[in-house]
């Protein structure tokens, strides 16, 4: 539990803010598959005009250990969760820690109290912010370094959660799968079934970038609106998204399903950029902007983070069909991506997870996110 040896400080100034933001380069210092986010993005994600604090607000702490840096915590009260859950739920984020539980406890006793002084009733993490962000505690696969915008962390982490009286709230899967040279005949003889009923796709449309992402967002959020821990994405969190992703989009990668006109599914690969960030390491500078151009180039694998059906539509191979359409934009024009992550994909869904491995896609990873009652 908390120890006096911990001094756990708020973040409210500028320096607070890079000394939060900086934990994890020291914490990860020596592991190859720390990819960080650039530091100037997460200054922007932890700024006040950041859309999501329309709908939520957030407390940020560092924790020290003889006068150094050893941790960091984020409370975050999302009130567009709250309301769409009937719920009195606070969740925890951005959590770092050094090895050692009295670190650790310290940072999540410091949540748990601002959050039920808040008067939430249960503690529940990481997600920073949300389910539309990253979110999940790794557990298991910690052997290969992780995708564009998926978490990584030592194995020590939940050891910590559990010690601390967190509980597993759900696990997510990442499934790995090697670009195959065809697709197995029943997902093409369910591809053909949807175009048999007149679903066609198309590339998004870059010049109408913020359009296309609009369309997007009414598919995402009708499409996920019962699973668990769904948040809507509002319009102003949809275009923020849009410009930090559109330099990375592949038009005949990123695809909308349509049915007369009307957009019913969409689809979206984005290459691993991480590969390009661990080179990066944070910086913004003349030369890191050099190996951003060069490795860029580079990059041989794909993460399948958007995917999309409205409900109506399910189960008329409409699933099939974009993954088809996707896997030959890759054969035919981007053949050198070799590999693709589908993630994260709930536990219990079964019918997707079929899909994925029908397509040859294997269970590698699992990020739990835990809770505790308040």
């Amino acid at each position: 539990m908390p120890s006096n040896d911990i001094e756990i400080t708020e973040v409210h100034s500028r320096r607070e803010l890079d000394d939060f933001i900086r934990i994890p380069f020291s914490l990860y210092r020596n592991n190859p598959f720390f990819s960080p986010e650039l530091i100037y993005e997460t200054r922007k994600r932890l700024s006040a005009n950041n859309p999501f604090f329309r709908h939520a607000k957030a407390w940020h702490f560092t924790a020290w250990k003889e006068g150094k840096p050893a941790g960091r915590i984020s409370a975050v009260i999302n009130h567009l969760h709250n309301e769409f859950h009937n719920e009195k739920t606070g969740f925890f984020g951005f959590f770092e820690s050094a090895d050692d539980f009295t670190v650790a406890a310290s940072l999540l006793e410091k949540a748990a109290g601002i959050l039920r002084n808040e008067g939430m009733e249960v503690m529940r993490g990481p997600a920073s912010f949300s389910t539309n962000e990253e979110c999940g505690m790794l557990i298991d696969g910690f052997q290969t370094p992780p995708f564009l915008m998926m978490p990584y962390n030592p194995s020590f982490y939940s050891m910590f959660m559990e010690r601390f009286g967190m509980k597993k709230a759900k696990d997510l899967f990442a499934y790995i799968c090697d670009v195959p040279d065809e697709l197995p005949g029943k997902v093409r003889r369910a591809a053909d079934i949807a175009r048999k009923k007149g679903i066609l796709t198309r590339p998004i449309r870059l010049r109408e970038f913020d359009q296309e992402m609009e369309l997007f967002r009414n598919i995402y959020n009708s499409a996920w609106s019962r699973n668990w821990g769904f948040v809507p994405l509002t319009a102003e969190e949809t275009k923020t998204a849009a410009k930090s992703m559109k330099s990375i989009v592949i038009p005949e990668l990123t695809l909308i399903a349509e049915n007369k006109g009307e957009p019913v599914g969409f689809l979206g690969l984005l290459p691993d950029f991480n590969f390009v960030l661990r080179k990066m390491k944070g910086r913004i500078n003349p030369a890191a902007i050099l190996k951003a151009v060069y490795y860029s180039r580079k990059i041989n694998a794909l993460r399948l983070l958007l995917l999309g059906i409205r409900p109506e539509y399910r189960n008329r191979g409409v699933d099939a069909l974009m993954i088809r359409e996707a896997f030959r934009g890759i054969r035919d024009k981007h053949p050198r991506f070799k590999q693709i992550e589908f993630s994260w994909i709930l536990e219990d869904n079964f019918l997707i997870q079929k899909l994925i491995e029908v397509v040859g896609g294997k269970h590698y990873k699992t990020y739990r996110i835990y809770e505790k009652k308040l």
